[in-house]
């Protein structure tokens, strides 16, 4: 995969021209694209309460509910969590902007 750095140079530039429309002088602190993987598992957690085997399995993670044993033995897609989790998202997000999913 490639073109990450010219999107990533894009969002600021969008992210910067909101900002001042907002009348916030100041530049956003440092962003990487990464922080919106934690954002959003950290929202998936706190706020939406979707199980953590199901976060990591949106975000492609491999750590404790999938790797050692349970990853040997549990080969599961979990296709439908996850599309329940990213619609549940998907509305969360849509609160937060003001507009009903």
């Amino acid at each position: 995969m490639s073109g990450f750095s010219k999107a990533k140079a894009r969002l600021d530039t969008v992210i910067a021209r909101r900002r001042k429309e907002w009348g916030i002088p100041e530049a956003m602190a440092d962003f990487v694209v990464h922080d919106l993987r934690r954002t959003v598992s950290t929202r998936m957690n706190e706020e939406l309460g979707i199980p953590p085997h199901i976060v990591e399995a949106v975000l492609n993670h491999v750590s404790g509910h999938r790797s050692g044993v349970a990853g040997t033995y549990n080969r599961a897609h979990y296709l439908e969590e996850k599309r329940w989790a990213l619609a549940a998202r998907a509305d969360y997000v849509q609160r937060l902007v003001g507009s009903e999913p």
